[in-house]
Protein backbone atom coordinates (compact mmCIF):
# COMPACT_ATOMS: atom_id res chain seq x y z
CA UNK A 1 0.00 0.00 0.00
CA UNK A 2 2.60 2.48 1.23
CA UNK A 3 6.28 2.30 0.86
CA UNK A 4 8.42 5.29 1.91
CA UNK A 5 12.31 4.92 1.74
CA UNK A 6 15.24 7.17 3.17
CA UNK A 7 12.58 10.09 3.00
CA UNK A 8 14.16 13.72 3.80
CA UNK A 9 11.86 16.64 3.50
CA UNK A 10 12.58 19.93 4.61
CA UNK A 11 10.61 23.72 4.77
CA UNK A 12 14.36 25.11 6.00
CA UNK A 13 17.47 23.81 4.17
CA UNK A 14 19.23 24.15 7.65
CA UNK A 15 16.72 22.61 9.69
CA UNK A 16 15.60 19.39 7.88
CA UNK A 17 11.88 18.03 9.29
CA UNK A 18 12.77 14.47 7.89
CA UNK A 19 16.15 12.63 7.56
CA UNK A 20 16.18 9.18 6.04
CA UNK A 21 12.37 8.72 7.17
CA UNK A 22 11.38 4.94 6.26
CA UNK A 23 7.79 3.41 7.00
CA UNK A 24 5.93 0.76 5.20
CA UNK A 25 2.25 0.14 5.56
CA UNK A 26 0.49 -2.83 3.95
CA UNK A 27 -3.25 -2.78 3.23
CA UNK A 28 -6.43 -3.52 5.54
CA UNK A 29 -5.78 -1.40 8.32
CA UNK A 30 -6.59 1.79 10.26
CA UNK A 31 -3.39 3.36 11.50
CA UNK A 32 -3.08 5.54 13.84
CA UNK A 33 -0.70 8.20 13.33
CA UNK A 34 0.51 9.95 16.76
CA UNK A 35 2.79 12.87 17.73
CA UNK A 36 3.20 16.05 19.49
CA UNK A 37 3.07 18.94 17.58
CA UNK A 38 5.43 20.05 15.18
CA UNK A 39 6.49 16.51 15.05
CA UNK A 40 5.55 16.40 11.00
CA UNK A 41 2.37 14.61 10.96
CA UNK A 42 0.27 16.71 8.38
CA UNK A 43 3.33 17.13 6.35
CA UNK A 44 4.03 13.59 6.05
CA UNK A 45 0.37 12.95 5.38
CA UNK A 46 0.94 15.88 2.60
CA UNK A 47 3.82 13.78 1.24
CA UNK A 48 1.94 10.59 1.18
CA UNK A 49 -0.88 13.00 -0.68
CA UNK A 50 1.53 14.33 -2.93
CA UNK A 51 0.07 17.74 -1.87
CA UNK A 52 4.15 18.10 -0.90
CA UNK A 53 7.35 16.50 -2.66
CA UNK A 54 10.27 14.99 -0.73
CA UNK A 55 13.92 16.57 -1.41
CA UNK A 56 15.38 12.81 -1.38
CA UNK A 57 14.09 9.20 -0.86
CA UNK A 58 11.70 6.72 -2.75
CA UNK A 59 8.12 6.57 -2.05
CA UNK A 60 5.56 4.29 -3.37
CA UNK A 61 1.30 4.79 -2.66
CA UNK A 62 -0.72 2.43 -4.33
CA UNK A 63 1.54 1.74 -7.06
CA UNK A 64 2.46 5.20 -7.75
CA UNK A 65 5.21 7.98 -7.01
CA UNK A 66 2.45 10.65 -5.57
CA UNK A 67 4.53 13.73 -7.06
CA UNK A 68 3.38 12.99 -10.17
CA UNK A 69 -0.04 13.11 -9.59
CA UNK A 70 -1.66 11.00 -12.02
CA UNK A 71 -5.28 10.65 -12.32
CA UNK A 72 -5.39 6.99 -11.39
CA UNK A 73 -3.67 7.64 -7.88
CA UNK A 74 -5.44 10.76 -7.96
CA UNK A 75 -8.92 8.22 -7.94
CA UNK A 76 -7.40 5.84 -5.52
CA UNK A 77 -6.75 8.00 -2.45
CA UNK A 78 -9.15 10.62 -0.55
CA UNK A 79 -8.12 13.58 2.30
CA UNK A 80 -9.75 15.35 4.68
CA UNK A 81 -7.36 17.72 6.27
CA UNK A 82 -7.93 19.31 9.93
CA UNK A 83 -8.64 23.05 7.96
CA UNK A 84 -11.06 22.94 5.30
CA UNK A 85 -13.63 24.87 3.02
CA UNK A 86 -16.41 23.44 1.55
CA UNK A 87 -18.19 25.63 -2.03
CA UNK A 88 -21.53 27.40 -1.31
CA UNK A 89 -23.82 24.35 -3.06
CA UNK A 90 -25.85 21.75 -2.20
CA UNK A 91 -24.53 18.30 -1.46
CA UNK A 92 -26.48 16.90 -4.76
CA UNK A 93 -24.31 19.55 -7.08
CA UNK A 94 -20.91 18.27 -5.10
CA UNK A 95 -21.85 14.81 -5.32
CA UNK A 96 -22.66 15.44 -9.35
CA UNK A 97 -19.26 17.27 -10.02
CA UNK A 98 -16.75 15.34 -7.64
CA UNK A 99 -17.68 11.55 -7.95
CA UNK A 100 -17.09 11.53 -11.15
CA UNK A 101 -13.06 11.41 -10.59
CA UNK A 102 -13.67 8.33 -8.29
CA UNK A 103 -14.97 5.25 -10.95
CA UNK A 104 -15.84 3.08 -7.60
CA UNK A 105 -18.22 5.80 -6.13
CA UNK A 106 -20.94 4.39 -4.29
CA UNK A 107 -24.09 6.44 -4.02
CA UNK A 108 -26.15 3.77 -2.24
CA UNK A 109 -23.61 3.71 0.17
CA UNK A 110 -23.11 7.70 0.18
CA UNK A 111 -27.29 8.30 1.03
CA UNK A 112 -26.39 5.62 4.53
CA UNK A 113 -23.35 7.47 5.74
CA UNK A 114 -25.23 10.92 5.43
CA UNK A 115 -29.03 9.16 6.68
CA UNK A 116 -26.51 8.09 9.65
CA UNK A 117 -24.71 11.24 10.32
CA UNK A 118 -28.57 13.00 10.05
CA UNK A 119 -26.87 15.51 7.33
CA UNK A 120 -29.05 18.47 6.38
CA UNK A 121 -29.64 17.26 3.06
CA UNK A 122 -30.79 20.80 1.37
CA UNK A 123 -28.78 23.03 3.22
CA UNK A 124 -25.88 24.47 1.40
CA UNK A 125 -22.43 23.08 2.38
CA UNK A 126 -21.22 26.62 3.73
CA UNK A 127 -23.83 27.10 6.01
CA UNK A 128 -23.35 23.32 7.77
CA UNK A 129 -21.70 23.67 10.85
CA UNK A 130 -17.89 22.28 11.48
CA UNK A 131 -18.92 19.34 12.07
CA UNK A 132 -21.66 18.48 9.73
CA UNK A 133 -19.09 19.67 7.05
CA UNK A 134 -16.55 17.40 8.43
CA UNK A 135 -19.11 14.50 8.45
CA UNK A 136 -20.24 15.21 4.72
CA UNK A 137 -16.30 14.54 3.82
CA UNK A 138 -15.85 11.53 5.23
CA UNK A 139 -19.31 10.00 3.77
CA UNK A 140 -17.89 11.27 0.76
CA UNK A 141 -14.82 9.98 1.20
CA UNK A 142 -15.89 6.44 2.59
CA UNK A 143 -18.23 6.40 -0.75
CA UNK A 144 -15.27 6.52 -3.34
CA UNK A 145 -14.46 2.94 -2.22
CA UNK A 146 -10.84 4.72 -2.60
CA UNK A 147 -7.97 2.71 -1.55
CA UNK A 148 -6.35 5.21 0.88
CA UNK A 149 -8.19 7.74 2.46
CA UNK A 150 -6.18 10.17 4.81
CA UNK A 151 -7.64 11.79 8.09
CA UNK A 152 -6.04 14.46 9.68
CA UNK A 153 -7.84 15.41 13.42
CA UNK A 154 -11.12 13.78 12.30
CA UNK A 155 -12.90 13.74 15.20
CA UNK A 156 -12.30 17.76 15.81
CA UNK A 157 -15.71 19.66 15.82
CA UNK A 158 -18.05 16.39 16.34
CA UNK A 159 -20.26 16.47 19.37
CA UNK A 160 -20.20 12.72 21.42
CA UNK A 161 -22.61 10.85 19.21
CA UNK A 162 -21.08 11.89 15.83
CA UNK A 163 -17.80 10.58 17.34
CA UNK A 164 -19.71 7.18 18.01
CA UNK A 165 -20.98 7.16 14.72
CA UNK A 166 -17.72 8.05 13.39
CA UNK A 167 -16.08 4.96 14.85
CA UNK A 168 -18.59 2.63 13.68
CA UNK A 169 -18.92 3.98 10.43
CA UNK A 170 -15.14 3.71 9.79
CA UNK A 171 -14.72 0.11 11.07
CA UNK A 172 -17.34 -0.93 9.07
CA UNK A 173 -15.62 0.60 6.00
CA UNK A 174 -12.28 -0.95 6.12
CA UNK A 175 -11.50 -3.91 4.46
CA UNK A 176 -8.39 -5.94 2.97
CA UNK A 177 -8.03 -3.46 -0.06
CA UNK A 178 -7.59 -0.70 1.68
CA UNK A 179 -6.24 1.24 4.33
CA UNK A 180 -7.15 3.92 6.21
CA UNK A 181 -4.48 6.72 8.31
CA UNK A 182 -5.74 8.79 10.85
CA UNK A 183 -3.44 11.70 12.41
CA UNK A 184 -5.14 12.86 16.15
CA UNK A 185 -4.23 14.71 19.16
CA UNK A 186 -7.71 13.15 20.31
CA UNK A 187 -6.50 9.60 21.19
CA UNK A 188 -9.17 8.91 23.83
CA UNK A 189 -11.73 8.97 20.62
CA UNK A 190 -9.45 6.75 18.50
CA UNK A 191 -8.69 3.98 21.64
CA UNK A 192 -11.14 1.22 20.38
CA UNK A 193 -10.33 2.06 16.22
CA UNK A 194 -6.92 2.43 15.06
CA UNK A 195 -4.04 -0.03 15.21
CA UNK A 196 -1.50 -0.33 14.19
CA UNK A 197 0.06 2.36 16.03
CA UNK A 198 2.42 5.08 14.76
CA UNK A 199 4.39 7.42 16.44
CA UNK A 200 6.85 10.22 15.23
CA UNK A 201 8.71 12.36 16.97
CA UNK A 202 11.71 14.82 15.96
CA UNK A 203 11.14 13.71 12.32
CA UNK A 204 11.32 9.77 13.05
CA UNK A 205 9.54 6.73 13.31
CA UNK A 206 10.27 5.58 16.78
CA UNK A 207 7.32 3.42 17.99
CA UNK A 208 5.16 1.32 15.24
CA UNK A 209 3.62 -2.00 16.47
CA UNK A 210 0.17 -3.47 17.27
CA UNK A 211 -2.08 -4.08 19.96
CA UNK A 212 -1.08 -7.31 20.11
CA UNK A 213 2.63 -6.59 20.36
CA UNK A 214 2.03 -3.61 22.71
CA UNK A 215 0.03 -6.14 25.01
CA UNK A 216 2.76 -8.88 24.97
CA UNK A 217 5.61 -6.33 26.02
CA UNK A 218 4.05 -3.82 28.55
CA UNK A 219 1.38 -3.54 31.17
CA UNK A 220 -0.72 -1.12 32.07
CA UNK A 221 -2.25 -0.65 35.58
CA UNK A 222 -3.58 1.35 37.96
CA UNK A 223 -1.94 0.64 41.58
CA UNK A 224 -2.21 2.55 44.65
CA UNK A 225 1.57 2.36 45.26
CA UNK A 226 4.52 3.39 43.04
CA UNK A 227 6.39 -0.59 42.74
CA UNK A 228 9.77 -0.59 42.40
CA UNK A 229 10.43 -3.05 39.60
CA UNK A 230 10.45 -2.92 35.67
CA UNK A 231 8.54 0.38 35.87
CA UNK A 232 8.86 1.87 32.47
CA UNK A 233 6.41 5.38 33.14
CA UNK A 234 4.47 6.29 35.58
CA UNK A 235 1.85 9.32 35.55
CA UNK A 236 -0.20 10.28 39.02
CA UNK A 237 -4.20 9.79 39.24
CA UNK A 238 -6.84 9.78 41.34
CA UNK A 239 -6.32 7.24 44.42
CA UNK A 240 -2.68 6.22 43.24
CA UNK A 241 -0.56 5.89 39.82
CA UNK A 242 -1.41 4.61 36.27
CA UNK A 243 1.59 2.46 35.71
CA UNK A 244 3.62 1.11 32.28
CA UNK A 245 5.84 -1.44 32.95
CA UNK A 246 7.17 -4.30 31.05
CA UNK A 247 5.03 -7.00 30.95
CA UNK A 248 6.43 -10.43 32.76
CA UNK A 249 3.47 -12.45 33.32
CA UNK A 250 1.39 -11.54 30.26
CA UNK A 251 -1.19 -10.48 32.13
CA UNK A 252 -4.12 -8.54 29.51
CA UNK A 253 -4.12 -4.66 29.95
CA UNK A 254 -6.40 -2.56 29.14
CA UNK A 255 -5.19 0.05 26.42
CA UNK A 256 -4.49 3.58 27.30
CA UNK A 257 -3.37 5.48 24.23
CA UNK A 258 -2.91 8.69 26.09
CA UNK A 259 -0.35 6.88 28.74
CA UNK A 260 1.08 4.84 25.95
CA UNK A 261 1.96 7.84 23.96
CA UNK A 262 3.34 9.79 27.20
CA UNK A 263 5.76 7.05 27.88
CA UNK A 264 7.27 6.43 24.61
CA UNK A 265 7.94 9.69 23.91
CA UNK A 266 9.58 9.72 27.28
CA UNK A 267 11.58 6.52 27.70
CA UNK A 268 12.53 6.03 23.84
CA UNK A 269 15.77 3.74 25.05
CA UNK A 270 13.87 1.35 27.17
CA UNK A 271 10.74 1.51 25.01
CA UNK A 272 13.66 0.73 22.00
CA UNK A 273 14.94 -2.32 24.34
CA UNK A 274 11.87 -4.18 25.26
CA UNK A 275 10.54 -4.45 21.37
CA UNK A 276 13.70 -5.23 20.13
CA UNK A 277 13.90 -8.48 22.61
Amino acid sequence: MIKIENLSFSYNKNYPLFDQLNLTLPSGNIYGLLGKNGAGKTTLLKIISGLLFPKHGKLDVVGFQPKDRYPQFLSEIYMIPEEFSLPSMKMENFVRINSPFYPRFNYSLFKEYVNEFKLPKEQKLSNMSYGQKKNFLLSFGLATDCKLLILDEPTNGLDIPSKSQFRKILANAIHEERSFIISTHQVRDMENLIDPIIILDEGQIIFFHDYEQISRKLAITKQTELPDNNVVYYESSLGGYTVVKENTTMEETRMNLEILFNAVVSNKEKMNELFKS
